[in-house]
């Protein structure tokens, strides 16, 4: 099975650029088109979150409308710019997300569970797996003990060394690492929200964040770093499951260079 990760489109309205300079729009057109031209097709889309930048009904619908060439099913979970409501009633029809409080599901598509956690704190950049959201993951993983499970959030449940992005990260992120600990069957947790590809280990199973496929937070690891972005190449993560493993793979979008052949027509390395 192959999962294609897309996250924090910021999608605005048309003729709007994010920070009056990133055309968030004309680069998920051009992130789908890079996906639906790949030679081997994902069997499922999931984006972890900042879908649109202000959660307006207007937003969702243009970017439904970016994301029509799609034909394979998106899976959509909400970030810190998304609205619950707006966002459930946008994707309605997918038939996954509940219609009133977090919008936490949990599916099978294929060999796997997909379990979807919703961090959202509304009005508020950083996100927080409170009581109820952590009992509900407790439950919904001991309910599904043998079913290799994908974890999507948004806010990942790590500090990763750059300051304005830590201090709106996750509340809870301990008792929720806690959690993952004792339920083996977590693959991976997918997450978004930083605009760049970061890993680490949670409760022993590996965190990633996939990077966006609009611009991309700066790499600045010290104390004091400004809040900033580059114009970085943007890119997605393709995470392959085998039948016993997930495989997880960054690609980069654009118009780059070959491919380029190692060997010439007689097998000899080309020197």
């Amino acid at each position: 099975m192959l999962i294609a990760q897309i996250t924090d489109t910021h999608i605005k309205m048309p003729g709007k650029l994010a920070y009056k300079m990133v055309d968030t729009a004309g680069m998920l057109r051009t992130a789908i088109e890079h996906l639906v031209a790949l030679p081997t097709q994902p069997d499922l889309i999931v984006h972890t979150g900042d879908l649109v930048d202000f959660g307006t009904p207007q937003e969702y619908a243009y970017i439904r409308e970016i994301l029509a060439p799609l034909q394979v099913e998106l899976i959509v979970i909400p970030g810190n710019h998304d609205e619950r409501g707006a966002l459930a009633q946008a994707f309605a029809d997918g038939g996954y997300l509940p219609t009133s409080g977090f919008l936490n599901f949990c599916i099978r598509r294929g060999p796997l569970a997909i379990v979807g956690l919703d961090t959202v704190v509304p009005g508020q950049g950083g996100g927080k797996v409170c009581a109820e959201r952590l009992s509900w993951l407790e439950q919904t993983l001991a309910a599904n003990r043998d079913v290799p499970t994908l974890v999507l959030m948004h806010h990942p449940p790590f500090a990763t060394g750059i300051a304005h992005m830590d201090a709106i990260g996750l509340e809870g992120r301990d008792e929720f690492a806690a959690i993952v600990a004792r339920h083996r069957q977590i693959q991976a947790i997918l997450c978004g929200h930083v605009h760049r590809s970061i890993n680490a280990l949670v409760g022993g199973r590996l965190a990633m964040i996939s990077p966006s496929v609009a611009h991309q937070v700066a790499l600045d690891l010290t104390p004091d770093g400004p809040s900033a972005f580059r114009m970085e190449p943007p890119g997605y993560m393709l995470h392959k499951w085998d039948g016993n493993r997930l495989v997880s793979h960054v690609a980069v979008i654009g118009g780059w260079p070959g491919p380029f052949p190692f060997f010439d027509a007689d097998g000899r390395l080309i020197d």
